[in-house]
């Protein structure tokens, strides 16, 4: 099996990574382009992955087939390598606000008979650490030998959770782009600590280590996240004040409203 992608960024590279080390498939069956040359030839000393001149190269080699991409280019590039693409070839699409519907519809200008079988899937950052978090749908050709194939690579740099496309947007706001309101807040309770004394090394490790731990006890303990927190909040102590703090300032609902932004934008790429 050959796995391709055509894009090498950090996402693209993440999911490289979790495929070489997992042992999915050797890395030289794994065959990747990127606009830029140095990335290649980058990817081809540090992974041992078979470096191609051209998107065209991949499309015609792979068997499952990656785009990973900036939404903006994704035209540009599908316009490129659909005639290349083999009849029983995966496409998993990591774009946000790519439809299924319009995915095909581009594939399929100069072949409208044509039975594509396409993922579309969304990612995040920390898959660049094997801790991703993935949402993932799939169109009425991939069968379900083929999806657990995919599923295999999505898992091989976290977890994969497949959801009904109506909710890609919710994905994209809860997951895809949540790791920028965790580092904020990791880089808020920073600065507050320094402001108490500790210094800026220390207060980092200390809110990263606290965040880790406290999403490690929400996915392993069964408890509600309600729960957790009534269990750190003692009556009269110092959490349940800073908690009601946060309450009078907002902090659910503005978390709730970014979240809605969030995807209101997803829908309209």
């Amino acid at each position: 099996m050959k796995i391709g992608f055509i894009g090498l960024g950090n996402m693209g590279s993440a999911m490289i990574g979790g495929i070489i080390k997992n042992k999915l498939v050797e890395a030289s069956d794994i065959i990747g382009s990127d606009y830029s040359r140095e990335r290649v030839k980058e990817m081809e000393k540090s992974c041992g992955i078979s470096g191609a001149s051209s998107n065209e190269e991949v499309a015609k080699n792979a068997d499952i087939l990656v785009t990973s991409v900036k939404p903006q280019v994704y035209e540009t590039v599908i316009k490129g390598i659909r005639d290349k693409i083999k009849d029983n070839t995966v496409i998993v699409s990591i774009a946000p606000g790519k439809t299924i519907g319009w995915l095909t519809e581009k594939y399929n200008e100069n072949n409208t008979e044509r039975k594509l079988k396409i993922v579309r899937c969304m990612p995040n950052t920390p898959a660049l650490v094997g801790e991703g978090c993935t949402g993932v749908c799939r169109c009425e050709n991939v069968n379900d030998k083929e999806f657990e194939t995919v599923l295999s690579i999505l898992n091989s740099f976290g977890r994969a959770y497949e959801i009904p496309e109506s909710q890609m947007d919710a994905v994209v706001a809860v997951s895809g782009s949540s790791p920028a309101y965790v580092f904020m807040l990791i880089e808020a309770m920073a600065d507050g600590a320094v402001a108490e004394g500790l210094s800026r090394k220390t207060a980092y490790e200390m809110a990263a280590q606290a965040v880790l731990g406290s999403a490690k006890m929400v996915l392993e303990s069964g408890k509600h996240p309600g729960e957790l927190k009534d269990m750190v909040c003692s009556p009269a102590g110092t959490t349940i004040d800073a908690v009601a703090l946060l309450e009078k300032r907002g902090f659910r609902s503005a978390v709730i409203d970014a979240e809605r932004v969030c995807a209101a934008k997803s829908r309209s790429l």
